[in-house]
């Protein structure tokens, strides 16, 4: 178990964290995963925050992070590593999971389910209580120190059943669910993100939150904070909000033609 002394209450006013909104217990919880040396599963849709909080916790408990973005070719070998060729030699490179585990880092992988089947092979034995990886290429086990922290991400809502996490993986992990943040605070984030006034964010949410409601209708996927952020950073930059709201919040949820002339209606009753 790492010590009681708790890095949230040393580093938690740190002012070059990276930003973060907190809106329940969810950093209390991280927290007592990372000592109590449990893996986590974030859930949540598409530009929520989970990549952000990640790196947020990393920072206030002052460990190293790697990042992995999963996809269709990743393989066990990117995770653990392999031989390269090196001036004439070979010699053996850690991957970011092997990396990890030696650092003491936290590592997260980000869409998890986009990776392939060998991938979760290779995470059972380190999100139980062996906590152990073997490089069979190497002759080596590896036990995690303490420090070290398994994390991984997906989106259920754009998951089907031939890319999902088997129950035996999901078991494995401490579960939290994220989705967007109230009005207030996801306004109060965008204008801390971009720099652009709080009251000229409010109607961006207010855009957001409407095309939000259309998920499962004509959109598989509303409108993320992340674009929010970018609407604001163009108008913020001199750019017209309208063609700022088109660029950033309506072009990128769909290509259909009708579709993008429904999502203007909306916006343009959002605005009111």
């Amino acid at each position: 178990m790492i010590p009681a002394t708790s890095p949230l209450a040393a580093n938690g006013d740190t002012p070059d964290l990276p930003f973060y909104a907190a809106s329940g217990d969810e950093c209390m919880l991280f927290e007592q995963a990372w000592r109590n040396r449990l893996p986590v599963l974030l859930k949540g849709p598409t530009g929520c925050g989970k990549t952000r909080f990640v790196a947020h916790m990393a920072a206030r408990l002052g460990r190293p992070l790697y990042t992995v973005a999963c996809h269709d070719d990743l393989t066990a070998a990117d995770l653990t590593g392999r031989h390269l060729l090196k001036g004439g030699e070979t010699v053996w490179a850690d991957g970011p999971l092997t990396r990890a585990m030696r650092e003491g880092a936290i590592l997260y992988l980000d869409e998890v389910v986009e990776a392939r089947k060998d991938v979760t092979v290779v995470l059972h034995p380190v999100t139980d209580d062996r906590r152990t990886l073997t490089l069979e290429r190497t002759g080596e086990t590896l036990l995690a120190p303490p420090e070290f922290m398994l994390v991984v991400s997906y989106n259920p809502g754009y998951q089907n059943v031939l890319k999902s996490l088997k129950p035996s993986t999901r078991q494995r992990f401490v579960a939290m669910e994220f989705g967007y943040p109230d009005p207030d605070t996801e306004a109060a984030i965008v204008a801390s993100e971009t720099g652009l006034a709080p009251d000229r964010c409010v109607p961006l949410v207010r855009i957001a939150n409407a095309l939000r409601d259309l998920k499962g209708q004509d959109l598989d996927e509303g409108a993320s904070t992340r674009l929010i952020v970018y609407a604001a950073t163009l108008i913020k930059a001199g750019m017209k909000p309208a063609a700022a709201i088109d660029a950033a919040l309506l072009q990128p949820l769909s290509d259909d033609p009708d579709v993008q002339a429904a999502l203007a209606r909306v916006a343009d009753l959002a605005l009111g």
